[in-house]
C-alpha cells in the first residue's frame, strides 16, 4: 500500500507539473494567434488515448504513457519530428511564420510557468504553515561516510572553506554543492581543519542523513496508547543507557532499540541529579513510543505580506542550489552523476501518508527542477529552441528547418541517454 500511495503521489505531481508547463506554451501560442494542434497530458504513443476531445482547432486528451506530456504547435519542429507540415508553404497561423521574439516567448512560456508555480507554492507554504529551521549551532551525528571524510560525532561545523553555514539542515547539501575542500570544525575545545576528499562528493549526494543533529534523548511526552503510556517516564527525563550500554545521543539509543523489537528491556534515565533504571517496552518497530525534545528546531510564522519576499528568496535559493547540483553532475570526477534518478527516485521522497505541506513543498522543488532542466541549451528541450531564437534575433539569420530537425534528433538521443542513466542508477540503488 505504501508503494501504491507513493506512485499515486508521483502521478498527481507530474500531472500538475506537465499541465502547468504545457499551459505556458499554449498560452503564448494563443496570444500570438498560433494554432495548437494537440494538448495532451501523458503521451499517446501509437495513437492510444485514454481520453480525447477536439475543441476548435485543438485536440485535448490524455495519453496512456505517464512519462510527460506535450503541446503540439503548428509549424514547429518538435519531438514528434512531423515533417509533412513543414513541406507545405508557411501559413500565417504557424509557429515558423512568427517573428523570433514571439517564438521566444512561446518556448519560454513553460519554464516561466514552472518558476511562477514554485514561487506561488513557496509563498503559500510560508503563509500557511511558516517554516522550520535549525541554526547551525549544534554538533553533528555522522554516519560511516561522514567518518570516512574525517568528521566525528560531536563536531560542530564552523566553516566550509571561507563560507560559514547558517542552516544546520543544509550542511550536507552545502558540502557537496560548494565542492568544499576544507572544513573547519570545533571538536571539544579544539578547532580542527578537515581536508575533504573530492572523489567522495558523489557519495555525499547519495548518502541520506550523513549529518544528523547530535541530540541527547530527552523525553518531551509519552505517546497515549503507546507501549509505555503507563510507564514511569516523565517530561524532561533523559535516557542515558539502554540494556546497560551508554547512549549519549538519541541515535545511539535508537540503534540498540532496533535490536530488541517487541521486548521489555532495562533503560537508564537521568532525572535531575538521580539516575533511575526501570523496564520499558519496545514495540515491533524498535520504538519506545515517546516524543523527544529538539530545542534546536526553530519555527517562524509569516503574514501574507511577509511571505511574498521570503517566498521569492526561498525560490531563488532553490534555483541556485539546483544549478550547483547540475554543475556537480556535469563534473565526472565528483561521481555526482550517480545521484541522477528517474521516477523511482522521485517516488522515494514522497511521504508514506498524505501531508499537504510536504506534498506542496516537493511539488515546488520538482517545478524548479523541471524549469531549470528545460532551460538547458540542449536541442529537444525548451532551452535549445530558446538558443536558436536568440541566435536569430542577434544575427538576423534563421536556422533552416533541416538544421532544426537534425538538432532535434541529436537532442532526443542525448535525452534518451540521460533517461537510461537515470533508470540505471535507480535499479542499481534498488539492488544495493
Amino acid at each position: 500500500m505504501i508503494v501504491l500511495f507513493k506512485v499515486l503521489q508521483v502521478i498527481l505531481a507530474l500531472s500538475v507539473l506537465i499541465l502547468v508547463h504545457e499551459a505556458g506554451h499554449f498560452f503564448w501560442a494563443r496570444v500570438f494567434k498560433i494554432r495548437v494542434d494537440k494538448f495532451f497530458l501523458f503521451f499517446d504513443v501509437g495513437g492510444v488515448k485514454l481520453f480525447s476531445k477536439k475543441i476548435g482547432d485543438t485536440e485535448y486528451g490524455i495519453g496512456w504513457l505517464p512519462l510527460g506530456g506535450y503541446c503540439k504547435i503548428a509549424g514547429m519542429v518538435d519531438e514528434s519530428l512531423d515533417t509533412e507540415q513543414l513541406k507545405q508553404d508557411p501559413q500565417p497561423w504557424e509557429f515558423r511564420s512568427k517573428p523570433a521574439w514571439q517564438r521566444l516567448l512561446v518556448m519560454a512560456g513553460g519554464v516561466i510557468n514552472n518558476f511562477l508555480l514554485a514561487l506561488i507554492l513557496f509563498v503559500a507554504l510560508l503563509a500557511g504553515w511558516g517554516r522550520n529551521y535549525m541554526p547551525n549551532e549544534c554538533p553533528v551525528y555522522v554516519n560511516e561516510l561522514g567518518e570516512e571524510l574525517g568528521f566525528r560525532t560531536g563536531d560542530r561545523i564552523l566553516f566550509y572553506d571561507d563560507y560559514a553555514p547558517t542552516d544546520f539542515m543544509d550542511l550536507q547539501a552545502d558540502l557537496a554543492r560548494r565542492q568544499v575542500r576544507k572544513a573547519t570544525v570545533l571538536r571539544g575545545t579544539d578547532t580542527l581543519e578537515i581536508y575533504v576528499d573530492q572523489s567522495l562528493m558523489g557519495q555525499v549526494l547519495n548518502s541520506p542523513d550523513m549529518f544528523d543533529i547530535a541530540l541527547p534523548f530527552v523525553v518531551d511526552s509519552v505517546m497515549a496508547g503507546g507501549p509505555n503510556a503507563a510507564s514511569e517516564l516523565r517530561k524532561g527525563d533523559r535516557i542515558v543507557g539502554v540494556t546497560g550500554e551508554s547512549t549519549p545521543y538519541l541515535q545511539d539509543a535508537q540503534k540498540i532499540l532496533r535490536q530488541h523489537p517487541g521486548e521489555e528491556i532495562p533503560v537508564e534515565v537521568l532525572r535531575r541529579a538521580d539516575t533511575l533504571t526501570f523496564p520499558l517496552q519496545v514495540d515491533s518497530l524498535g520504538r519506545l513510543g515517546v516524543f523527544f525534545l529538539n530545542p534546536s528546531l526553530k519555527h517562524r510564522d509569516y503574514t501574507v505580506l511577509e511571505a511574498i519576499p521570503a517566498g521569492c528568496s526561498w525560490a531563488w535559493e532553490s534555483v541556485a542550489g539546483y544549478l550547483r547540483d547540475l554543475r556537480l553532475v556535469a563534473t565526472p570526477s565528483t561521481g555526482a552523476y550517480k545521484s541522477v534518478g528517474s521516477f523511482v527516485a522521485i517516488g522515494q521522497v514522497f511521504p508514506a501518508t498524505w501531508n499537504w505541506q510536504q506534498f506542496l513543498y516537493i511539488l515546488a522543488l520538482l517545478s524548479i527542477m523541471l524549469g531549470v532542466m528545460n532551460l538547458l541549451p540542449i536541442p529537444a528541450l525548451d532551452g535549445g529552441h530558446i538558443v536558436f531564437c536568440l541566435y536569430e534575433m542577434i544575427t538576423g539569420r534563421k536556422p533552416s528547418d533541416r538544421f532544426l530537425m537534425v538538432a532535434q534528433m541529436i537532442g532526443m538521443i542525448l535525452l534518451i541517454g540521460l533517461m537510461f542513466l537515470a533508470f540505471g542508477n535507480d535499479i542499481a540503488r534498488l539492488i544495493h
